[in-house]
C-alpha cells in the first residue's frame, strides 16, 4: 500500500508552503532617526531605507506615513514612494484606508492614495471594525467606509470602536454605544477607557474599576491612577504611589512595587524602579534588570530601549542587539 498524492492535495501542499515560505520572508522594519532624519531598519540592526524623512511611523498593510518637507505621503517597504506627498497630514493604514487632512478638513484615502472619503469633516480617526469616528459642528459622530454618516455627530466626545463596543462622553459623563448609535451603556461614569478581553476601565468617586458590556460592575472601583485596560489577561493598576497589576478577578496578581509600568506584551510588561527600567514575567519576576532611562514594548521579539542618550534594541534574555545609535526608534512591523 502507498499513500497517493492527488492533484488537489499537491496544490493544497505548494500553496501552504509558499504562504508559509512568504511569511518567513515578509521584512520587519522598524522606523529610527538619525542626525534629524528618519530611516528604517531591519532586525539585524541594518539600515534598509535611508534617513531622509522628517518623521515616520511604523509599516501599518504594508505601508508607511512619511513627512517630506511639510507635506505626508506613504512609503513601501523597499523605500519606494508609493501615495505622493501631498497631505497637510495623515494616519497609518487600517482596514484598507487612512485618515488624511487636506485645505483644513479630514477624509480618507484608498491604499491606491485616491480620495475614498472626500475631506470634509473637521476631525477624524482611523476605521476599526468598519466605522470611523469624525466631528462635524462641534458633535463626534461616525461613518462608514463609503462616507456615510453611520451614527450621527451628537456625542461631546467619542473613540474608536473595539469589541462592539466605542466610549462617548454626553453631559460631562462617559459611557458606551453599540454600532447602530443605541446607548449601550449608559453615560455615567467620570471618565473611562475602551473594552479590551471584555472589560473596560471606568473611573466613579476618583477611583477606577472595571464594568462588563452589560455595563455590569466586575471588579468595584478602587484603584488609585488610570487603570489600563486588560491586556494578556492583566491590568495594570495604581494603589497610592505604587503600580502593580490585577487579574479578571480584581485580584492582586504582582504586587504594587513599582514606581512606573506598563502593558504586557509577549509576555513581558516595561517596569521603573527609581529612575531606571527593565521588565516583569507574569509571574511578577524580573525579567530584564531595570538598567534603561526608557524602555518600550516587546515586539516581534525585539523591544526599543534607551541608554544613555540613545536608542538600541534587546531582546527578551535583556541582551542588546542593536547597539543604541538612534535619536528616536519605534516597534518592527
Amino acid at each position: 500500500m502507498y499513500n497517493r498524492i492527488t492533484p488537489f492535495l499537491l496544490l493544497v501542499f505548494l500553496l501552504s508552503a509558499f504562504s508559509t515560505s512568504s511569511q518567513s520572508r515578509e521584512i520587519l522594519l522598524a522606523p529610527v532617526k538619525i542626525d534629524g532624519k528618519w530611516g528604517y531598519i531591519d532586525k539585524n540592526g541594518k539600515m534598509v531605507i535611508a534617513p531622509q524623512f522628517n518623521e515616520a511611523r511604523v509599516f501599518k498593510e504594508g505601508l508607511a506615513m512619511i513627512l517630506l518637507g511639510r507635506q505626508c505621503g506613504y512609503i513601501d517597504k523597499s523605500g519606494k514612494i508609493a501615495i505622493t506627498p501631498q497631505f497637510d497630514n495623515a494616519g497609518s493604514f487600517k482596514e484598507g484606508m487612512a485618515v488624511i487632512k487636506l485645505g483644513g478638513k479630514y477624509g480618507h484615502i484608498d491604499k491606491n492614495g485616491k480620495i475614498a472619503i472626500k475631506p470634509q469633516f473637521d476631525d477624524a480617526w482611523e476605521f476599526q471594525e468598519g466605522l470611523a469616528k469624525i466631528k462635524l459642528g462641534g458633535k463626534h459622530g461616525y461613518v462608514d467606509k463609503n462616507g456615510k454618516i453611520a451614527i450621527k455627530p451628537q456625542f461631546d466626545d467619542a473613540w474608536w470602536f473595539q469589541e462592539g463596543l466605542a466610549k462617548i462622553k454626553l453631559g460631562g459623563k462617559y459611557g458606551y454605544v453599540d454600532k447602530s448609535g443605541k446607548i449601550a451603556v449608559k453615560p455615567q461614569f467620570d471618565d473611562a477607557l475602551w473594552f479590551q478581553e471584555g472589560l473596560a476601565s471606568i473611573k466613579l468617586g476618583g477611583k477606577w474599576g472595571y464594568i462588563d458590556k452589560n455595563g455590569k460592575m466586575v471588579i468595584e472601583p478602587q484603584f488609585d491612577g488610570v487603570g489600563d485596560p486588560f491586556q494578556e489577561g492583566l491590568a495594570r493598576i495604581k494603589l497610592g504611589w505604587k503600580c502593580s497589576y490585577i487579574d479578571k478577578n480584581g485580584k492582586i496578581a504582582i504586587k504594587p512595587l513599582f514606581d512606573g509600568a506598563r502593558l504586557f506584551k509577549e509576555g513581558l510588561a516595561g517596569i521603573r524602579l527609581g529612575d531606571k527600567w527593565g521588565y516583569i514575567d507574569k509571574s511578577g519576576n524580573i525579567a530584564i534588570t531595570p538598567q534603561f532611562e526608557k524602555a518600550g514594548y516587546f515586539q516581534e521579539g525585539l523591544a526599543s530601549i534607551l541608554l544613555g542618550s540613545k536608542w538600541g534594541y534587546i531582546d527578551k534574555n535583556g541582551k542588546i542587539v542593536i547597539k543604541p545609535q538612534f535619536e528616536e526608534a519605534e516597534g518592527f512591523k
